[in-house]
């Protein structure tokens, strides 16, 4: 029998946070990532790490200033009345994030786009937490919940990867 590593929510947390850097955010936003403000545009591939880690569901909400929708944004559910988001403290007082569909996690292989970030970011916090990283960049945990197809024309949530910052 194999013996299962144990963690503290803190130090997932710890890890998650200390592995963010420039080379994990979303490419078109990279110029704007800074040290001083970590969590900006980490949030589609934290999530999807968090998501390998303590299995439970993903959710994407939208990002509005002054009303107009900007930008999406990703955290974790993992049971009734059970969020978890590391990365909200990104926004700005002007940025309200409203909304949140469960969204059903496609294979990494599947993704249009994150594939280098989360890698970059699921081997370092494996690292961190001290396990070994994945072999192949593109696994995804057995865990993970069976796709369904691409969003319908009415938006009904579906297998979509993180392709937006937040």
């Amino acid at each position: 029998m194999v013996a299962m590593a144990t963690y503290l929510l803190s130090d997932i947390e710890q890890a998650i946070r200390g592995s963010w850097g420039a080379e994990t955010c979303t490419p078109e936003y990279r110029d704007r990532w800074t040290p001083d403000n970590p969590a900006r545009d980490q949030c589609g591939v934290t999530a999807m790490v968090l998501n390998d880690l303590l299995g439970g569901e993903l959710v994407r909400g939208e990002v509005h200033v002054g009303g107009v929708r900007t930008d999406f944004h990703w955290w974790n559910r993992l049971g009734p009345g059970v969020e978890i988001d590391l990365t909200r403290e990104q926004f700005g007082p002007e940025e309200t994030v409203v909304g949140g569909d469960v969204v059903v996690r496609p294979p990494v292989g599947a993704w249009r786009r994150l594939h280098e970030e989360y890698a970059i970011l699921r081997d370092r916090v494996a690292e961190r937490l001290g396990r070994e990283p994945a072999a192949d960049p593109a696994a995804v945990p057995s865990e993970v919940p069976a796709v369904s197809p691409e969003f319908s024309a009415a938006g009904a949530p579906a297998a979509v990867a993180p392709d937006s910052a937040g």
